[in-house]
């Protein structure tokens, strides 16, 4: 994802790549790119993470000693570094997102007015969601957030469903069904499914390589220079 986002920044008129943060040394960049935060002295707008939740701690550190806002795209992140992101927050700008996408963030707010209409009128909901046979955890981060998103608008009364092959009984009105493939080299899909009396709608979304998901960070990264402390996501970008 660095060279990613190295490459998205290059064609963007509106910023510019200072310096990187890697485990390793890297001379293939044309900014210079440190593996110690302690060493790294170059004035920057932002920080744009996509590394290891094994770094998070020392990077909070640093956007704390530097008050550098943050665009927080790592996941996996423990109960305790949710914790201490969180309290950063209230001293640093920090935007963090389930998925950087800009397409998935515009159908979450599709998915809010959507399910007002069609939730009321007995339209069974179901997301599947697609990714590469690499992936280890189902079903995907997304997922669960589109299923949150759109069980927020009904006050989270629905439960969620990820295997019916134990259950012999009929579907629950109050459900919302979310199944996992894997398989391939599938970056990302997702579809979620209303299904009604005699017709059917579906929303999509397809990602076609992990530029996606680097261009929202970039666009996070631009929203969020100069803000005040405070907990951001991607729906603040795209509002």
């Amino acid at each position: 994802m660095g060279h990613v986002i190295s490459d998205i920044v290059e064609k963007d008129e509106e910023s510019v790549m200072v310096a990187g943060l890697d485990i390793v040394d890297n001379d293939t960049c044309d900014y210079q790119v440190f593996t110690d935060y302690k060493k790294c002295d170059v004035d920057a707008d932002v920080v744009i993470d996509f590394s290891s939740s094994k770094g998070t701690d020392n990077l909070l550190d640093f956007c704390l000693e530097r008050k550098l806002p943050l665009v927080l795209c790592t996941t996996g992140l423990s109960e305790e570094q949710l914790a201490r992101v969180k309290e950063a927050s209230k001293q640093i700008p920090i935007l963090k997102s389930a998925n950087m996408s800009l397409g998935i963030n515009t159908i979450m707010k599709l998915l809010r007015e959507a399910t007002k209409i069609l939730a009321p009128a007995g339209y069974d909901i179901e997301i599947v969601e697609k990714h590469h046979n690499q992936k280890v955890d189902a079903p995907s981060g997304t997922a669960l957030a589109l299923a949150d998103v759109i069980n927020e608008q009904l006050d989270n009364e629905y439960e969620y469903k990820f295997d019916r092959s134990k259950d012999r009984i009929k579907r629950p009105k109050k459900e919302i069904g979310i199944s996992a493939v894997r398989g391939g080299t599938i970056v990302g899909d997702h579809d979620v499914i209303f299904a009604g009396i005699d017709e059917v709608i579906e929303i999509n979304h397809r990602a076609y390589s992990k530029a996606v998901f680097g261009k929202g960070a970039v666009q996070a990264a631009k929203f969020i220079a100069g803000k005040q402390p405070g907990m951001y996501d991607m729906s603040d970008v795209i509002d």
